[in-house]
């Protein structure tokens, strides 16, 4: 397994703006504007951090392993503090954050099962998790001359990344006790040729990066941009930590008792 990089600022805030009408509903749906206690989990280069800033009630962290990222981009954490950590140990007491936020984030934890544990404990009760992430296996390609999905499976599995976290996240965090709402990413845009400089980030191998590069040729040589489909499903996830009656719970342990 090969270590992989943060791709350009300039990417990630591109896909961050890819992005935002869905976030945006997310957001609003777990109240944002009353959460006073906010976590950016892998926030890089702060591509949403600002945005968690301006609508939160409350205090924002911006969280990252890449701690470079945190200090290059300082300007885009203005209103945020800043911490090294990482999503399987987080530097936090039980019940700190009321809101937990994640973009593109648990592609690269493994085991994922153990930050969506940390996740659990660092939330309040009744503190809520937003997560967008994406599912490499379900891409949507055509015509089949541009298909890269099984260069993105294995760019991303090389480099330490789970490409079907969307479809395991949601399952994951019930067995976590959270209550859970799935949704879909809706909106089909034009291809950009965005998605190969991030296919470029990735460990291809010699074969691989041959098929890049045709496929780009390929998909380049289209004039009308709605010729192709290129549409990568991402699970729009918001999941709410319950309040857990001690009381309820010892009435039941009773009455299931011998």
């Amino acid at each position: 397994m090969e270590k992989y990089a943060l791709p350009a600022p300039e990417m990630l805030i591109q896909q961050a703006e890819w992005l935002a009408p869905a976030r945006g509903r997310l957001l609003r749906q777990v109240g944002i504007a009353r959460r006073k206690r906010v976590l950016d989990l892998g926030a890089g280069y702060g591509a949403v951090t600002g945005e968690l800033v301006r609508r939160a009630g409350g205090a924002v962290v911006a969280l990252d392993c890449a701690v470079a990222a945190l200090r290059a981009e300082a300007g885009a954490f203005d209103g945020a503090y800043r911490i090294g950590g990482e999503a399987l140990h987080l530097p936090f007491a039980d019940g700190t954050f009321d809101l937990v936020f994640a973009q593109l984030t648990l592609l690269w934890v493994r085991p994922v099962t153990g930050a969506v544990r940390e996740i659990a404990r660092v939330l309040a009760k009744d503190g809520a998790f937003v997560a967008l992430e994406p599912d490499y296996g379900g891409l949507i390609e055509y015509p089949p001359e541009i298909a890269t999905r099984e260069l993105w499976m294995n760019g991303l599995t090389r480099a330490g990344a789970d490409p079907l976290i969307g479809r395991k996240l949601p399952g994951l965090l019930a067995m976590h006790g959270f209550r859970v709402n799935v949704g879909l990413f809706d909106t089909l845009y034009a291809p950009s040729t965005v998605r190969f400089d991030f296919l470029r980030e990735l460990p291809l191998n010699v074969e691989e990066t041959a098929a890049l590069a045709r496929i780009e040729r390929e998909a380049l040589g289209h004039q009308d941009p709605w010729a192709q489909i290129a549409h990568l499903p991402f699970f729009l996830i918001t999941a709410v930590k319950p309040v857990i009656n001690h009381q309820a719970q010892k009435a039941q342990a009773r009455s299931s008792g011998p």
